[in-house]
């Protein structure tokens, strides 16, 4: 896969490589310049411990006036190669060398680096250029006190470049070190940013499918993390999206069929009207009586789609309130009681007075669709019981009929928009009242199902939290 700038791959890469480089590089600097100054400061130390024992002795031979001693100790003690030993006045003038031919050269030891401080009876450390050279060395000088007197200067120095030397080889080992490290991590941060790229590409690419319409397809990504979890959802997604096309597909069909054959009813009653049935009263009235209930189906079927449609799309508030469960019931077979009657169905109400707190218009129009259907499906001379109580913190309702009861394959479909399960559950209803039912339940957070045996009869279980 050729690598776009501009890219996720791209972008990761990049991080990770900013940051080794800066992480490798930072630590090597960190190490190198810690152990120069770790090596600085001993060195320091050691020039500090020596010439403050040395100074005592000297002090002691300059005491008593002893220059020989002096000299044999400046001899024993500085090394012409590593170590230069001065003893001076407290003036600044050299009285013993341990590096005679260099410092036969010198005129003024005032411009000697720490010797002006020296002179002012103050010890001064530092790194300076040798004398009559280009080499780096650590110097310490300080003052010579014996007996409480000032007696002179000591000056002593020591040469760094084989430190050095051994320093740069150091440093080549580190940066090379810190090079190999660097282009270890690159190949690791390459590989990392490319598994983690590569999943995010093909689950874009197939957003992508999806959002052109390919809904149903699914993306095989095997890993165990975040990533593996998306792909996941994306796959579930997708068989989402697919299922609530063919649901949409369906009920803009069965919408279609509902709406076709009442106006096609009133279409031909009105043809037949125009043709010459107005010429006969009984006939015309008959027609004009069809025309009615077609299109009185047709209301009660658009306002259904409406009433469904707001509840789907979460635009119907609803106006909670305490309600007392008995007098919702009571309201409910009132309004039914003249279906009741010419269906010859009796009505027996088992509800106690619970409280509930519901929309009750809504709930209302909920118990009346099931009710209905209860009705509908019931024999003549037959019970739809009514029962109500608490059970496990909810609160339930039970509609029971005595009818012919539902197929256990077509149960788990009929609060379905539309769905009928055979030709003889086929009645002058708009096959939406379960679903509007299901869906104000679920807006009050409670549950709705149902249980059936055919032949039997059916029972509708309502349940609300406490």
């Amino acid at each position: 896969m050729p690598l776009k700038w501009n890219s996720i791959h791209a972008k990761l890469l990049a991080t990770y490589l900013v940051l080794i480089a800066l992480g490798t590089f930072l630590l090597g600097g960190y190490l190198l310049w810690s152990f120069y100054i770790f090596f600085m400061n001993m060195k320091q130390t050691e020039l500090e411990i020596w010439s403050n024992i040395l100074s005592e002795d000297i002090g002691e031979a300059l005491y008593r006036n002893n220059l020989e001693q002096v000299q044999g100790l400046v001899k024993r003690y500085g090394s012409p190669e590593t170590i230069t030993l001065r003893i001076f006045n407290p003036q600044g003038r050299l009285l013993s060398t341990s590096a005679p031919k260099i410092d036969r050269m010198i005129k003024d030891w005032s411009v000697i680096p720490g010797m002006k401080g020296a002179i002012q009876n103050k010890t001064v450390n530092g790194v300076a250029k040798g004398v009559l050279s280009n080499e780096d060395r650590v110097y310490t000088v300080r003052p010579i006190i014996y007996q409480g007197q000032r007696l002179g200067i000591i000056r002593m120095s020591v040469t760094i470049t084989q430190f050095q030397r051994q320093f740069r080889s150091l440093l080549v080992t580190v940066l090379g070190t810190v090079m190999l490290t660097f282009l270890l991590c690159a190949v690791i941060s390459a590989w990392l940013a490319r598994s983690l790229a590569l999943p995010i590409l093909e689950m874009r690419n197939f957003a992508v499918r999806l959002g052109s319409g390919h809904l149903g397809e699914n993306i095989y990504i095997s890993r165990g993390d975040e990533l593996g979890q998306l792909a996941s959802e994306l796959n579930r997604m997708s068989e989402l999206l697919a299922s609530v096309e063919r649901e949409r597909r369906a009920f803009l069909a069965n919408v279609s069929h509902e709406l076709r054959t009442p106006v096609s009813n009133v279409k031909v009653t009105l043809e037949a009207l125009s043709i010459g049935a107005a010429s006969e009263p009984e006939l015309c009235d008959r027609f004009i009586q069809t025309a009615q209930n077609e299109i009185n189906r047709l209301s009660r079927l658009i306002q259904d789609l409406l009433d469904l449609g707001r509840l789907e799309a979460g635009v119907a508030p609803l106006e909670i309130q305490s309600v007392s469960l008995r007098s919702l019931i009571n309201r409910a077979i009132e309004a039914i009681e003249l279906r009741t009657f010419h269906h010859g169905v009796n009505i027996n109400n088992d509800v106690p007075d619970l409280e509930l707190n519901v929309d009750s218009e809504r709930m209302l129009q909920a118990l009346l669709n099931i009710l209905e259907n209860a009705i509908k499906y019931s024999p003549p001379g037959s019970t739809v019981s009514l029962m109500g109580y608490t059970e496990n913190n909810q609160k339930i309702i039970q509609i029971k009929d005595e009818g012919i009861g539902i197929k256990p394959e077509a149960l788990p479909h009929i609060f379905e928009e539309f769905y009928r399960s055979d030709s003889s559950r086929q009645s002058d209803g708009t096959g939406l009242g379960l679903a509007i039912s299901q869906r104000i339940i679920k807006a009050h957070g409670g549950t709705i199902t149902a249980d059936s045996v055919l032949g039997e009869g059916t029972t509708i279980i309502i349940s609300f939290p406490k």
